[in-house]
């Protein structure tokens, strides 16, 4: 039997792993831990790059075979490993649309995004197929779904017999268009609810090149990420990623010490984790005098990452390596980077007294602008108010980067976008990157938090990452948040501090010690002298994809009922 996909002679994003496929066959692309040895050791499941195309290639040819078919909607629900990037590839070949939702967010949540997606099938572990054929569920009649494992109850291919289906199938990647779509992932629901954002094979193209270019990521590098998306830019970019076991959902989790042996064992150059992950690995390495002179590079990214975080860093990984933080939303990645020397070296002092978090330059392939804020949506660019280097307002991109639209929620497509009416192709439209901050003289971003995050008070607004740096220079404030109480335009300023010493004895004694200290702290600076409101929280909460962003929608809720 000869089942093809249609050859291609336009844009696909898989065609890149094909193509590093031909250039480095025998290199190694992936090794996943998988278990312990007699002695104690990890041992790895390993694939060269030519073995990961040929498995795409089977997975698409016996995704093709069962009937699906460019524009497909499957969504994915398969933990970070070999089998996701192998499948993410394979869909790609395939023509069809991964839909890609974080478990995390709670399955309320999850059916929402369910509902409004729309997907024509699962490729899924055995628990999340089970949930799928629940009696009364809305998803058992989907046409297309696979289980990842072993089938418990029901009928219907596995992922080993969809190799199979493949095997003897010849398979060229789908003649996809550059705008042709390629994937719908989920923002995380952190600042809003969870929006499907379209994602065309254009856009991961660009991604690829814009990272590689402006980072100078070269085919042989050895990579560990904690974060999925990094582990698919990897095999297009020839990169090896190793995995190490740990639980890629849940950052603030992950045991630095696996971390370390993984980056240790293979001699890795480059690391991609959030803020979280990089605070545990850098504790771990100066209690336990660990060095990383392998790595020449570390991304951070997720949230703004503390000064404190990358000058514990610094000095442990290669003396000409540098810690990179660069900027972007599930809209648009990247957008802006800069690297640890020069935070350390400047910015990060201006951020401990109130200026914002600088972000760094864009990319080469971004446009940006500071527009004068509004709530609401904006009906053309030319309603949007440029504002000059040094102001306060919103933050707006365009370029290739960019993705175009929500597919779900799709009333925030008029909040969200500016139209362009003049412009052509990506140009025709800008985002709104829902981030306040203003550009200096060196056409850098500071940011100065989100627009929904801004306390509004009868004096003016209030932003959240200058005032809450005021406070995080106390040594025993973890971390802190600026939250509004009351009606906006009369709001009250609460600052909620996480302390450094949450399972203390006498803890109510040292939080009234520590409130006292903070009115204090706030009278040093002009930005705080008029909050008088401060409370004390163990944990505060944070986002589900990066444990980094501070929920301050729900603590705005939770100060309220404590004011």
């Amino acid at each position: 039997m000869t089942t093809e996909l249609a050859s291609t002679t336009s844009l696909n994003v898989a065609e890149r792993l094909r193509e590093i496929a031909r250039r480095i066959p025998d290199e190694l692309a992936i090794a996943e831990a998988a278990g312990r040895n007699a002695d104690g050791r990890w041992t790895y499941r390993r694939v060269t790059f030519r073995e990961l195309d040929r498995d795409t290639d089977r997975l698409a040819a016996g995704l093709v075979d069962l009937g699906v078919h460019t524009g497909t909607r499957l969504a994915l629900f398969v933990p970070m490993g070999i089998d996701f990037i192998s499948l993410v590839f394979a869909l790609f070949k395939a023509g069809a649309v991964v839909v890609l939702i974080d478990p995390g967010m709670g399955p309320r949540q999850l059916m929402d995004c369910l509902d409004e997606v729309q997907p024509q099938g699962f490729i899924a572990v055995p628990a999340l197929q089970a949930l799928r054929l629940l009696p009364g569920s809305r998803y058992g009649g989907m046409r297309f779904n696979v289980t990842v494992g072993r089938r418990w109850f029901w009928r219907g291919p596995t992922l080993a017999g969809l190799r199979r289906r493949g095997e003897a199938i010849s398979c060229e990647a789908a003649a996809t268009q550059p705008s042709d779509s390629a994937a719908i992932i989920f923002t995380s629901g952190s600042t809003g609810p969870a929006k499907g954002v379209l994602y065309s094979h254009e856009n991961f193209d660009r991604q690829v090149s814009e990272l590689q270019a402006f980072y100078g990521i070269q085919a042989g590098e050895i990579d560990v990420p904690c974060f999925p998306l990094f582990g698919l830019f990897n095999a297009a970019l020839g990169v090896t990623t190793i995995l190490p076991r740990i639980d890629f959902r849940r950052p603030a989790r992950v045991d630095p010490q696996r971390l370390v042996a993984a980056i240790e064992e293979w001699k890795a150059t480059q690391s991609f984790a959030s803020p979280t992950v990089w605070d545990s690995v850098g504790r771990y390495c100066e209690e336990n005098n660990v060095r990383l002179p392998t790595v020449r590079r570390l991304l951070a990214a997720g949230a703004p990452v503390p000064a404190a975080v990358l000058r514990r860093l610094s000095g442990r990984i290669h003396p000409e390596g540098e810690i990179h933080t660069p900027y972007g939303a599930t809209e648009a990645l990247p957008v802006a980077s800069i690297g640890a020397a020069e935070v350390l070296a400047e910015t990060g002092r201006q951020t401990d007294a109130g200026s914002g978090v600088c972000v760094g330059r864009r990319f080469p392939g971004i446009e940006w602008r500071v527009i004068r804020i509004v709530d609401g949506p904006i009906a053309s660019i030319a309603d949007a108010a440029e504002l000059p280097p040094g102001e306060i307002g919103e933050l707006i991109v365009r370029g290739p980067v960019v993705t175009e639209r929500y597919v779900t929620r799709t009333q925030f497509n008029r909040l969200a976008k500016i139209p362009d009416p003049a412009a052509q192709g990506y140009q025709r439209q800008w985002h709104r990157m829902g981030d306040v901050g203003y550009l200096d003289s060196r056409e850098r971003f500071w940011f100065c938090g989100r627009l929904s995050h801004r306390v509004l008070t009868a004096a003016g607004p209030m932003y959240t990452i200058p005032c809450e740096a005021i406070f995080n220079r106390h040594p025993e404030v973890r971390r802190s948040a600026l939250v509004g109480v009351g009606r906006p335009g009369a709001q009250q300023p609460v600052i909620v501090v996480e302390p450094t010493w949450s399972k203390i004895p006498h803890r109510r004694a040292s939080a009234s010690r520590l409130v006292g200290e903070l009115r204090t702290l706030a009278l040093t600076s002009p930005l705080t002298a008029e909050i008088r409101t401060f409370l004390v929280r163990r944990r505060l909460p944070v986002d589900i994809r990066h444990n980094a962003k501070i929920s301050r929608e729900w603590l705005s809720i939770w100060a309220t009922r404590r004011v």
